[in-house]
């Protein structure tokens, strides 16, 4: 029998008329889509596209909250209360919830979004509050985290179904978290490359990391991000490499 493995991306992410990425394209690889929400990017029309095309091509479709900072693509660690917290990711997911009842499909998950995503996996305190929101919003919500991190944990701890990810283009720390944008070996361009470390993973369970030895960690799913030049091509390299792996794409909530 064939393992399987979800192919997540980062879609909906335009706003008006500026386009990013090529969503179609992407969302004819990948099995699972994070919907911007209105904060870091998107709109009520890019979410609702985003989610009609999502449910024609059967992925599953989740909530990718980020902070309100559409300068800094939420890139950029924005201070806020434990409170905020909770408020800015609850509100959200509501948002795309509305949209997603228009669109005639569920939302399923949550994985948050860039600096959001960061210190929430950084950091427990953040990390239970992003948990606390999506556990408000409904408990029958899925996350979806970073291996091995304080938000992987919040999850599992606030008894939401938790999965975990690694990224398909991004380099590791010792200590499991991403390489910083701002740093060399942040990230991978090269689709042959990506590949060939995800097949590795995922007979080994160890990721490289560019500070020490390889890190053990555990993954349902893999990012290909959706706003580089050259995502559908890495994406659909991805899933093609792992095909020929005998690892099948499939989402980690089954059937959308």
């Amino acid at each position: 029998m064939a393992r399987t493995i979800d192919l997540n991306s980062d879609l909906g992410e335009s706003y008006g008329p500026w386009r990013m990425g090529d969503d179609e394209a992407i969302l004819r690889v990948v099995t699972s889509a994070n919907i911007a929400c209105g904060a870091h990017a998107s709109d009520p029309e890019t979410m609702f596209q985003t989610l009609t095309l999502s449910r024609e091509q059967g992925v599953v479709a989740g909530a990718h909250p980020g902070f309100a900072d559409r300068q800094g693509f939420g890139r950029r660690l924005i201070p806020h209360s434990i409170g905020e917290v909770e408020r800015l990711v609850a509100t959200q997911i509501g948002a795309l919830m509305g949209a997603a009842a228009l669109a005639g499909t569920t939302v399923r998950f949550v994985k948050t979004h860039g600096a959001l995503g960061n210190w929430a996996a950084a950091e427990a305190d953040v990390a239970a509050a992003v948990a606390r929101a999506v556990r408000a919003v409904s408990p029958a919500l899925a996350m979806l985290a970073i291996s091995g991190t304080a938000l992987d944990r919040a999850g599992r701890d606030a008894g939401l179904a938790t999965f975990s990810e690694i990224f398909a283009d991004r380099g590791y720390l010792s200590n499991g978290q991403l390489v910083p944008r701002s740093k060399p070996g942040a990230m991978i361009h090269d689709p042959e490359e990506a590949a060939a470390r995800l097949v590795e993973f995922l007979d080994t369970g160890l990721m490289p990391a560019i500070d020490g030895p390889p890190i053990r960690l555990e993954a349902q799913s893999i990012c290909v991000h959706g706003d580089s030049p050259g995502a559908v091509a890495m994406a659909g390299h991805v899933r093609q490499r792992l095909a020929h792996a005998g690892i099948e794409a499939a989402s980690f909530l089954g059937a959308a």
